[in-house]
């Protein structure tokens, strides 16, 4: 992910990115035939495909691959996609069709990653495919969540896996303008920031506003600046000397509030989630 956010902007996008809501429609193992090929303008769901013998191609948006054994192809929604066959060795793949949702965006429109990864043990995947595809037919109760399971591992390996990932905060207006709200928070931190403020930045009535930013982060205006205060406080606590009056005035807060806060965010008082890890030594913080 982006190596120009700061720890908070980080964890903000982990725990955004991991909201993600899945629904896998099909999960099979094929050998397809010569006259397998198809042209599919913004397909709405992804495609992982895991190619274990043959040759053919594949196309995401205007790029052609030609995938190999022991290759991981993502083909994500709401890109153009193509495939077909070149010659009577087609394919023999693993494939699944899913969505990852954030709300009305998809995942892989918000995180970028390269179109393939070459999988480090293709005999375990193929493994754990195989446990989908049985999941997928299975009329257990639970077997909606092991689905869910396997699909967040491959999505988290192919993720760690990708030569490139890249944050897309462009990826639609009401995105960029958010992310404009919460960088404006950030460096708010210690104000008495708005509703009013807030809204004028992202050019919404109050009212939508509050709306439109919970959906968009799963919090009130308040309970994200109160993340990011205990975010910031936990910092504080672990790496100086300062106490929890000094740390309460450098966020704005009222220490009895700040103190209130702190315990609804994390489950500790200031002064035992202190406790809780080592502090970095002086000559080290200082650098």
């Amino acid at each position: 992910m982006r190596s120009d956010m700061n720890e908070s902007q980080r964890t903000f996008w982990k725990k955004y990115i991991a909201k993600a809501r899945l629904d896998m429609s099909y999960a099979a193992y094929t050998k397809v035939p010569v006259s397998w090929k198809d042209e599919n303008a913004v397909c709405p769901f992804n495609r992982l495909y895991c190619i274990r013998e043959g040759e053919g191609y594949v196309r995401i948006g205007d790029q052609t691959y030609y995938p190999k054994p022991g290759e991981l192809y993502l083909l994500p929604a709401g890109s153009d996609q193509a495939y077909g066959t070149i010659s009577e060795d087609t394919f023999g793949k693993y494939w699944c069709h899913f969505t990852a949702k954030i709300g009305d965006l998809d995942l892989f429109q918000i995180l970028q990653t390269s179109p393939f990864i070459p999988l480090k043990d293709p005999e375990a995947f193929q493994l754990q495919f195989d446990q989908l595809i049985a999941y997928a037919k299975s009329d257990e109760l639970t077997s909606e969540f092991r689905i869910n399971a396997i699909l967040l591992e491959f999505i988290a390996a192919y993720i760690e896996q990708s030569e490139v990932v890249k944050l897309n905060i462009a990826s639609t207006p009401t995105f960029e303008k958010m992310n404009s709200v919460l960088q404006y928070m950030e460096q708010h931190i210690a104000e008495n920031v708005s509703v009013d403020t807030l809204s004028r930045i992202a050019h919404y009535h109050p009212n939508y506003f509050i709306n439109a930013f919970k959906q968009f982060t799963g919090y009130s205006p308040i309970q994200y600046m109160n993340h990011l205060r205990s975010e910031k406080a936990k910092d504080y606590l672990t790496t100086t000397e300062l106490n929890v009056s000094q740390i309460a005035d450098m966020l704005g807060m009222e220490l009895s509030y700040f103190s209130r806060m702190f315990r609804e965010q994390t489950g500790f008082k200031p002064t035992a989630f202190r406790e809780l890890k080592p502090k970095i030594p002086a000559d080290f913080s200082a650098h």
